[in-house]
């Protein structure tokens, strides 16, 4: 029998250091929107399974100035090392973001990181001991997911309904968890145009679900990508704009603006923005100065709220033109209706399996995220995400059209070998999992 020791100097044929790497490195693994990105990029292919921002909507001659402008007057500083906090400037001018969304406080407790996903990751190393319990919607954003686990912690997911996240459920887990003598760490959220349920936490449970966290001692961290993007009624005020003190709110340019510059922030009370910046130092000494300098200077002298608008529109028209599709070649499923962001999340019949179908799917060339991406503990193979963020209102018909013909074949087949046994299919020999209640 092989000892430790030995495997260690000799790994396995796939990796010769696998018996080298960290503990933690098991909860590493590709995501399943990361792993669909090869595929979908074929152009034949029509993906509504990436969260892409449309960012050929942006003004390019501003944008261009905007560049030339700073390596012209700011080059030695835009191409320099800088504060491990960002530079003061941009924090002052993302106090004025947040503001649209009720957010007050001081520039000085705002730390600005490589785009929201590296301030999450931050705050998980800061926070999550192995064995700790992350309380999270279900579904929730599948790379949260990955840190989460990656840190070795237990995600625990909380139901949402079309009200989003769930008061009774969130007590009776809480009471469930402290009964069990776990150690409940955060809370993870995302309250406005969910990511993938794209449904909004309402106005009246904002306070109910603060109240909770309060009592129970258990840090709320909002993660907000899509807030300021709406469609018409503006979204309620952030829940950092009711509760200082137990909410840390993270926020980035990669949809109001562009994800290709990296820019994100996190909000904190005092102690926790001091931990964030010493954690942001130790992982990229500094965010990019040049980065920061190109959206300070595009926030300083382009009409960025207008910008906003525009974008609010591009997303209304993809999201109309995907739920007529969706009513039109697919009238018999069921799918939320968002009010703002970018995202669908559809229920297929019982015993269709979302991660199953996707390959016929893909050999149709549509592709979407199937919805066990986004649990920690696989649910949610009865539904999938689909994003209207990039593609134009022509491919997403065409993108809606082939999904019907994959779900409609797959129908086809479960009712015609009803009854006879199991059929010797992926799906068949899957345990399905119903999805959140009322998520619809």
């Amino acid at each position: 029998m092989t000892d430790q020791g030995s495997q260690a100097s000799t790994g396995n044929n796939l990796d010769p250091w696998y018996f080298n790497y960290a503990e933690r490195t098991s909860g590493l693994a590709a995501s399943e929107v990361r792993a669909l990105f090869a595929v979908a990029s074929r152009p034949e292919v029509v993906s509504l399974a990436g969260g892409m921002p449309y960012v050929s909507a942006l003004p390019q001659d501003i944008l261009n100035g905007t560049l030339e402008k700073v390596m012209r007057e700011r080059g030695p500083v835009a191409l320099q090392y800088g504060s491990g906090q960002g530079h003061e400037r941009l924090r002052e001018q993302i106090m004025e973001v947040m503001a649209l969304e009720g957010i007050s406080g001081s520039p000085g407790d705002v730390v600005i990181t490589t785009g929201s996903q590296h301030a999450l990751e931050l705050f998980s190393k800061l926070f999550i001991d192995p064995g700790d319990v992350v309380l999270s919607e279900g579904p929730s954003y599948v790379t949260a997911m990955v840190i989460f686990k990656s840190y070795q912690a237990q995600v625990e997911h909380v139901p949402m309904d079309e009200h989003g996240l769930i008061p009774e459920a969130l007590s009776e887990h809480i009471a469930r968890l402290k009964a069990a003598g776990k150690r409940i760490k955060f809370l993870y959220t995302i309250p406005t145009f969910h990511n993938p349920a794209g449904v909004t936490l309402s106005e009246e449970r904002r306070p109910e679900i603060l109240r909770i966290a309060r009592e129970n001692n258990i840090l709320v961290l909002e993660d907000n990508p899509y807030g300021l993007l709406y469609f018409g009624k503006k979204g309620p005020d952030a829940l950092r704009a009711q509760e200082e003190e137990g909410v840390v709110y993270l926020g980035t340019f990669s949809k109001t603006l562009a994800p290709g510059f990296r820019v994100g922030w996190a909000l904190a009370p005092h102690a926790i923005r001091e931990k964030l910046i010493l954690a942001n130092e130790a992982a990229v000494l500094s965010p990019s100065s040049f980065s920061q300098l190109v959206i300070s200077e595009y926030l300083e002298q382009a009409d960025w709220r207008g910008q906003i608008d525009t974008f609010r529109g591009v997303y209304r028209e993809r999201k109309e033109t995907m739920l007529s599709a969706l009513a039109e070649y697919l009238p018999e499923l069921s799918w939320t209706d968002p009010a703002g962001g970018f995202y669908v999340w559809l229920t297929l019949p019982e015993g269709l399996d979302s991660k199953a179908m996707l390959p016929r799917a893909v050999r149709e060339l549509v592709a979407y995220t199937p919805g066990t991406a986004f649990y920690a503990d696989g649910q949610g193979g009865r539904n999938m995400r689909l994003s209207f963020c990039y593609p134009t209102p022509e491919q997403i018909r065409v993108g809606i059209r082939r999904l019907s013909t994959v779900i409609n074949g797959e129908q086809d087949l479960l009712d015609t070998f009803a009854g006879t046994g199991p059929l010797d299919h992926p799906s068949s020999r899957r345990d399905y999992s119903a999805p959140p209640p009322d998520i619809n």
